[in-house]
């Protein structure tokens, strides 16, 4: 009971002052908190059964005589807008670490976290597709904010999403996977991205190439102006999980030019501009050895750990936090609806509390 009263209270106060009106989130599966701190990994840059014996290019684009040096090249936007106008946590070389309550690490398991607020170990044991096991913020946001069902809205290249997302179907609006768009009168661009992502193969089964699922939702967004927008992008877990740090490196590197651009059509918006926060986390971590790397789970160690960028209007340029801890993944869904203006007791008691760094506090 005393919980949930402080993050009432907590959310009350916050509410009152805050500039978000909207948030986007967005993940990127299985990126390393090594990488994204580090930069490019120097104990896998010349490994052959890591794709990288002969990717010479790769490292003269990546490398550098030190971890700031090659951390800004592979995330530029991470590493210049991101740390000088917002925060990172979760760089564990620095004392800031950002871990999984859960204890399944892998997918399913940490995005249920992320979207629902807490963990669900006793329910959630595999990546099969099924519903949601509680409500997710996408529809605590609808519900609470009396918002269209094209509101709130999820965009994943991973099929898996369309139960993810949602404890019920139709709620919210989701496209995952290599699914046609239903949304009656869409742009021209929308319905040409829509039929491309079906001529474009992926390599693995359900799924489709990240390309899509991003462009689709910038374009989303720029059409259906959404208050919360969940974008979930999937392939540097699949190129990691098939033993190439070269295409994980070059993904982690396109991923962070989505970013960027979609940050600057959120800040050259009317609708967005000010009054949006954008929120980068993923959904587990994986292995720190060139034998672990490719791998997380239960049986991998280090794979609790995680990481979390925000900027916004809200959240000051406190840059690459030191020193931070206690952050856990279950923390971003109370966050993101304290932004938005929800009680985020409306997760239940159980569920993490807001990060307060990230609400300016």
């Amino acid at each position: 009971m005393k919980t949930c009263l402080l993050a009432f209270l907590l959310a009350a106060t916050a509410a009152a002052q805050l500039k978000t009106e909207n948030v986007v989130l967005v993940t990127l599966d299985g990126v390393r908190w090594q990488d994204v701190f580090r930069g490019m990994d120097r104990t896998l840059e010349r490994r052959k059964d890591a794709g990288m014996e002969g990717a010479d290019g790769l490292r003269a684009r990546f490398g550098g005589k030190n971890s700031g040096e090659r951390r800004a090249k592979l995330t530029p936007f991470l590493w210049g807008t991101v740390a000088e106008e917002g925060l990172l946590l979760g760089n564990r070389d620095a004392g800031s670490e950002v871990t999984t309550r859960n204890r399944m690490l892998f997918s399913y398991p940490g995005y249920a976290e992320l979207l629902t607020g807490r963990p669900h170990d006793s329910v959630i044991t595999s990546n099969d597709l099924r519903p949601s096991p509680a409500p997710t913020i996408l529809e605590i946001a609808r519900d609470e904010l009396d918002l269209d069902r094209t509101e709130a809205a999820l965009f994943g290249s991973w099929h898996v999403f369309r139960g993810i997302g949602a404890s019920r179907s139709g709620r919210v609006l989701i496209n995952a996977g290599r699914q046609a768009l239903d949304f009656p009168g869409a742009s021209p661009r929308l319905e040409e991205l829509n039929r491309a992502q079906f001529e474009a193969l992926p390599a693995w089964g359900e799924v489709r190439h990240d390309f899509f699922t991003f462009e689709m939702a910038l374009e989303y967004m720029r059409q259906a102006r959404p208050r919360l927008l969940y974008i979930a992008l999937d392939e540097t877990d699949d190129w990691a999980h098939g033993k190439r740090y070269d295409r994980t490196l070059e993904m982690i590197h396109a991923a962070d030019a989505f970013l960027d651009r979609l940050w600057s059509a959120i800040e050259s918006s009317p609708n967005y501009q000010g009054k949006t926060t954008l929120i980068v986390a993923v959904d587990h971590g994986r292995g720190s050895t060139p034998e672990t790397w490719t791998g997380h789970g239960k049986k991998i160690p280090e794979s609790e750990g995680t990481w979390i960028a925000a900027i916004g209007p809200d959240t000051k340029a406190h840059g690459a936090l030191r020193g931070v801890t206690g952050v856990t993944q279950s923390d971003v869904a109370p966050t993101i609806l304290t932004l938005m203006g929800v009680d985020p007791a409306k997760l239940g008691p159980d569920a993490g509390t807001p990060i307060r760094l990230i609400l300016g506090q």
